[in-house]
């Protein structure tokens, strides 16, 4: 079931992305775990940070000068943020790229991870890593909506509560996309609005 699942994923086609500039580019791996009931692995940044402190993440950063390609960097920040050896992802494909908020060009990579690894946070830049399974995200049990207006264009983009995880903007739109391709009775939208949403 899960390879016909990340099969989906192999053969998918990313959305392209259309700017009339160039962007820093970073990398984020979506780390699957390959058992019986799949989970996805995410970290709570350190509140620190000067980006995204304290909140919800796919282990991913900026691309190094030195790496050869957006996958290595996925995988290089993988394991310098929460000890992810990059012999044990098997890289399915990648997602639609998206712009951040600070104006990086940000690339997720789906990866398919053993579900007995034991992960090490960096201190440094992460403050948790947790996992979450896919039927939760597959119900699509959203707290609320926020609205998101870029480029002329609203988003309308779930927020998540797992536990004591607030799961929201680019992460979760990434989940969307990913439940939307690995499921037919999934149909997330982005760009209707639900009956109730939260402008930011």
């Amino acid at each position: 079931m899960l390879d016909e699942l990340l099969g989906r994923v192999s053969r998918y086609t990313p959305h392209t992305l259309e700017t009339d500039r160039s962007f820093p580019e970073a990398a984020v791996l979506l780390p699957v775990t390959r058992s019986a009931q799949p989970e996805l692995i995410l970290t709570l940044r350190a509140s620190g940070l000067s980006t995204h402190g304290g909140e919800v993440a796919f282990p991913g950063g900026r691309r190094d000068p030195e790496d050869p390609d957006l996958v290595f960097t996925a995988l290089r920040e993988a394991e310098e943020e929460i000890g992810l050896p990059p012999g044990l992802v098997e890289v399915i494909g990648p997602l639609s790229p998206l712009i951040s908020l600070h104006g990086i060009r940000v690339t997720p990579y789906v990866g398919l991870v053993p579900d007995y690894v034991e992960y090490l946070a960096n201190d440094a830049e992460i403050a948790a890593v947790f996992s979450v399974p896919l039927e939760f995200f597959r119900q699509d049990p959203r707290e609320h909506t926020h609205r998101i207006d870029y480029q002329g264009r609203s988003w309308y983009v779930p927020s998540y509560r797992f536990g004591v995880y607030k799961i929201w903007g680019l992460t979760a739109i990434m989940i969307v996309e990913l439940m939307n391709l690995l499921y037919d009775d999934v149909n997330i939208s982005l760009h209707t609005p639900p009956e109730r949403s939260t402008p930011i």
